[in-house]
């Protein structure tokens, strides 16, 4: 728990989770320890009826430079890679199926499982400095995991380029492809994210659940079967309490009052 508690923090404000990974001097690695720390806060998060939303930021200069290669290269048998590129997969669809929003807050550099993390998450806020990369390649070793994330976030032809040229790109590059939402200045990063943060949990926290879901779900389906499953989901919204709360609301011109039901 001293070593979680250590590699990575936790501040909740006002609905919001900020999960700051804290290895500064291996430039946020994810090794198996910080990994495993951030999938417990998920678990937790996931029933906690307080948080509406996370942000997953990072201390030090650097976001994410990926896996920490020392740690992978001291066991190099089979099934120590096995175990390790299921765990950063577990991870990542934690991420995506947790039914609250998830925003990455990132300075520095985002590469190779950085850069996946930052895909994995909904939705990425980036200082103008930023720069984001999948340069396994460079050392004989494609970003393959990484590559699943990239693919669901940005165009194809992009994210061929990414992967096979290992080239960092600017975070004005990043937001032209899709990777990122928004770049904003170095010195606004973190009030940024916050307020991009506060005005979604402002929401109803049962209609953006519900929203998250179904925005992954349809993704993976063909046309058809994608507006027959929405069809679905409006349907059960429409029945939920905030929805009619949100409609009268409107309709009065006053401020719906949630209730997550």
């Amino acid at each position: 728990m001293a070593e979680s508690s250590a590699i990575l923090l936790r501040d909740d404000i006002d609905g919001v989770a900020t999960l700051t990974m804290n290895r500064p001097d291996q430039r946020n690695a994810l090794s198996l320890g910080l990994m495993t720390a951030l999938e417990n806060q998920l678990d937790g998060i996931a029933e906690d009826a307080s948080v509406r939303i996370v942000i997953i930021a990072a201390a030090g200069p650097a976001f994410c430079a990926g896996h920490d290669l020392r740690e992978v290269r001291a066991d190099p048998r089979r099934e120590a890679y096995e175990a390790l590129f299921a765990q950063c997969s577990r991870l990542m669809l934690k991420l995506v199926r947790l039914r609250k929003p998830v925003i990455a807050c990132v300075q520095g550099v985002a590469t190779a499982a950085g850069c996946q993390l930052v895909a994995s998450c909904d939705l990425a806020v980036a200082a103008d400095s930023a720069r984001f990369a999948t340069p396994g390649v460079n050392i004989g070793l494609f970003c393959s995991t990484p590559m699943v994330a990239l693919t669901r976030a940005v165009p194809r032809k992009q994210a061929m380029e990414m992967l096979l040229t290992g080239d960092l790109i600017p975070a004005d590059r990043a937001r032209e492809i899709g990777l990122i939402n928004r770049v904003v200045a170095a010195a606004d990063l973190e009030s940024a994210t916050q307020a991009l943060a506060r005005q979604i949990a402002a929401k109803s926290p049962l209609t953006l659940a519900i929203g998250k879901e179904a925005f992954y779900t349809q993704a993976e389906l063909d046309l058809e079967a994608a507006y027959a499953y929405a069809s679905g989901v409006m349907t059960r919204n429409m029945l939920a309490r905030d929805a009619g709360e949100g409609i009268d609301a409107f309709l009065a011109k006053r401020a719906p009052e949630w209730t997550g039901e």
